[in-house]
């Protein structure tokens, strides 16, 4: 059994390739944007290894149809996960979150799709508020279950999920582990930011690049999956610039990006007028959301800021823009220009920054509300 991958064959054969050529590194790391498929890509190559055997020792029958039963439901004992967890009020004190805490959220949301971001998997485990880490208890974890000898006598995946979530005790321990791999262990990382990983682990994987999913990809699983006609394919394929996730995205009504337009307008508009009360209501709106999706915010500011001022230009081929989002663009845009789009950019950037590192969330947003004021009127 595959996983449903969407486009990426340039990748999946150079996996496969290593694979069959002997040249299997230890130690794998995909890199890529949310929604460009890099989980996918390892559970896929995941499943192959555990499905072939060694080199020169395949599976008997018997072993191969009961492995792919098991991984049918992402249960194979010898396929083990690391994600991020945050931690739960049951919890006992002295307890580190571990991935098998939520094995049954992470396979029932993998059994939904292999692709999805880090605030569906928060949501998943009932925790938008909260930071999920990879602690060092986990590192122990998987360091125990990697000792273990090889259930079906193939090889051992560990597959590592945003490993750059990890926090300085885990990356330490999970370091010595790849350094020093078990036998027949192959570590799978699907990685989104790995500037913020360790110097000394990026140096010790194979690092492979993904890139966007190619537009026709986009367009044919739309329609083969979601019965989208063609050309509603083609135009949610271009405004989804390589990410299935946005695609999937537009398809849905009254989703999140509708949300996002309608803060963003709020924002522009108050900020504008100077209704600094109203921008206080707008602001407390925001720091109720979740901190993961306060974050989606910001980064959808930022493209939507980035649109308004391609927008002036008058280039449609440059323009990626929903037909809701352009005919706001159509009477905003002017405001958006060469005097004060580095400044709108660099205070999202800064208040998407300070976000992520759990600041007061009325405060960044009130103070971005009252910047947007400066700006607007330059």
């Amino acid at each position: 059994m595959e996983p449903f991958i969407i486009g990426q064959n340039d990748v999946a054969q150079r996996l496969d390739a290593m694979a069959a050529e002997g040249h299997l590194p230890h130690a794998v790391m995909l890199c890529g944007q949310t929604g460009y498929g890099t989980l996918a890509l390892a559970l896929n190559f995941a499943a192959k290894l555990l499905l072939g055997g060694l080199p020169g020792k395949p599976l008997a029958d018997a072993q191969r149809r009961s492995a792919e039963a098991m991984l049918a439901k992402w249960a194979h004992p010898d396929l083990h996960f690391t994600f991020p967890t945050i931690k739960l009020p049951s919890m006992g004190s002295d307890h580190q979150p571990v991935s098998d805490d939520f094995a049954k959220e992470w396979r029932s949301l993998l059994g939904s799709s292999p692709y999805f971001s880090i605030e569906q998997w928060m949501e998943a485990m009932d925790a938008e508020n909260q930071q999920a880490i990879i602690t060092a208890g986990e590192s122990d974890e998987l360091v125990r279950k990697l000792s273990l000898k090889s259930s079906q006598g193939g090889y051992k995946v560990a597959v590592v999920w945003m490993p750059e979530r990890m926090n300085q005790q885990a990356a330490n321990k999970l370091l010595k582990l790849i350094e020093e791999p078990p036998q027949h262990t192959v570590f799978l990382m699907a990685c989104e930011d790995p500037g913020q990983l360790l110097a000394t682990i990026r140096s010790r994987v194979q690092r492979i690049d993904v890139p966007r999913i190619d537009d026709e990809d986009i367009v044919g699983a739309l329609r083969q999956r979601l019965g989208q006609n063609d050309d509603e394919a083609r135009r949610i394929a271009r405004l989804a610039c390589g990410n299935w996730l946005a695609a999937v995205e537009e398809t849905r009504q009254g989703g999140e990006r509708e949300q996002f337009l309608e803060l963003y307008k709020q924002l522009m508009r108050q900020a504008y007028q100077r209704q600094v009360a109203d921008l206080r209501t707008w602001s407390e709106t925001v720091a109720k959301m979740g901190r993961e999706r306060q974050k989606r915010f910001l980064e959808y500011m930022l493209r939507m800021t980035r649109e308004c001022f391609t927008y002036n230009f008058r280039q449609p081929d440059i323009v990626y823009m929903a037909a809701q989002e352009e005919l706001f663009a159509s009477k905003f845009a002017r405001f958006v220009n060469e005097a004060n789009v580095l400044q709108m950019y660099d205070v999202a950037n800064l208040a998407l920054r300070d976000i992520g590192q759990n600041a007061n969330a009325k405060i960044v947003f009130f103070d971005l509300a009252m910047q947007m004021i400066i700006y607007l009127r330059q």
